[in-house]
């Protein structure tokens, strides 16, 4: 069976939803799957990139121009699709949602000609923190439900966020939920270099605190930067980039938390499991359903970390943290309970290490790419199966 995948990014595109494309790719082939992905490139202005032909798991990355609204800017997509249907012959097209480039499976003949899967990693959601999205939705609406009129099979990554979605309620027949994995061998142990760097970020905090996503407008860091100020002997670090770096650089500097939080930017991967390794608490205050799963969870358990996260309605967040147990819920955008909890494990390291020991357990024996990668084979041989 050959399957390829349309994507929005790859690594070394930093992102939860690529992270899981890649390690869904390298699943499959273990259960007789060959797989590839169609993706933009994340380089800007460049003309593309074709995979090498000895490359098991081709890849290949469209040219890009930017972002509109989160959106990747490809007038060459559709070209790209047709020369990767040509070149890998599919048996059957995943797409992965949202991404507004796997639309162009409803105007292409080769890729109409093909069954799909869509899978849903998260709505559009009409957000009311950036209002330039519900107007954008109008427009995205239309071509969003004829993807999925058209799809054989839709993949929910959790029932709270299945039940809570109004873009599938037209389509909960098709629906399967199949929740995200990571391969914990993908996150190696940080060696001494990068542990020492890590060890200069935390400058000898006796509280460590960490926070991993884009600066965008639905990840809440304002709402943990405002719990910090509550917090004593701890210092925390938000990881990551993007448009809201200045407004929290300024609120950490009036609150006058400099030294205490920081925006540590991009960290290279080595960096970042170092990171990983030696917080006490990983934190995920997002505050809207734009955050669907977060992948990053995941990443807590293979390093047997407790969470701390916004228990965001209809979120597939919490459900996460409900099943693993490795962790406390918190009303999204509440900084007064979101410091609450954090000193409550700042001043408990054995219901730290507890928290720890059953987020490892769920990574093994629920959250592992492996069993992920099982139940995505069997839809997609149940869909060629004319099921």
């Amino acid at each position: 069976m050959r399957v390829l995948h349309i994507g929005k990014y790859y690594p070394p595109f930093a992102g939860g939803m690529e992270y899981f494309l890649a390690d869904l790719l390298r699943a499959l082939p273990a259960r007789g799957i060959a797989a590839a992905a169609l993706v933009h490139d994340e380089r800007p202005n460049r003309r593309g990139q074709r995979p090498d032909p000895a490359d098991p798991l081709p890849v290949y990355r469209a040219p890009c121009h930017g972002q509109l609204l989160y959106a990747p800017l490809s007038p060459a997509f559709p070209f790209w699709l047709n020369r990767a249907i040509r070149a890998f012959r599919p048996d059957l097209l995943h797409l992965h949602l949202p991404n507004t480039s796997a639309f162009w499976a409803l105007a292409l003949p080769a890729a109409r000609r093909l069954p799909w899967i869509v899978q849903w990693q998260a709505d559009v959601v009409a957000s009311t923190i950036d209002r330039r999205l519900a107007l954008a939705y109008r427009l995205y609406r239309p071509l969003e439900q004829r993807l999925l009129a058209a799809s054989r099979a839709i993949i929910a990554t959790s029932p709270p966020y299945l039940e809570a979605s109004a873009a599938l309620r037209p389509w909960r027949e098709r629906c399967y939920v199949i929740p995200l994995g990571l391969e914990p061998a993908r996150i190696p142990d940080p060696d001494p270099l990068a542990q020492a760097r890590a060890a200069t970020l935390w400058d000898g905090a006796a509280f460590r605190v960490l926070a991993i996503g884009r600066l965008s407008y639905y990840k809440g860091h304002d709402i943990l930067i405002r719990a910090a100020a509550e917090l004593t002997d701890s210092r925390v670090l938000i990881v990551g980039t993007g448009d809201r770096r200045k407004r929290l650089a300024a609120l950490i500097q009036s609150l006058g938390l400099d030294g205490r939080v920081e925006l540590s930017g991009f960290q290279p991967e080595t960096d970042l499991n170092a990171l990983l390794a030696s917080c006490d608490v990983l934190c995920l205050p997002s505050l809207e359903r734009t955050e669907a799963f977060g992948l990053v969870l995941l990443e807590a358990m293979r390093f047997g970390k407790p969470v701390v996260v916004g228990d965001i309605p209809g979120s597939g967040a919490g459900w996460v943290v409900r099943q693993a147990g490795h962790g406390l819920l918190t009303p999204p955008g509440d900084p007064a309970a979101l410091a609450a909890a954090l000193r409550g494990l700042q001043r408990d390291p054995v219901r730290r290490e507890t928290f720890g020991q059953s987020g490892a357990a769920a990574l093994r024996d629920r959250f592992g790419i492996d069993r992920v990668a099982a139940a995505v084979a069997d839809l997609y041989r149940q869909v060629l199966a004319g099921g």
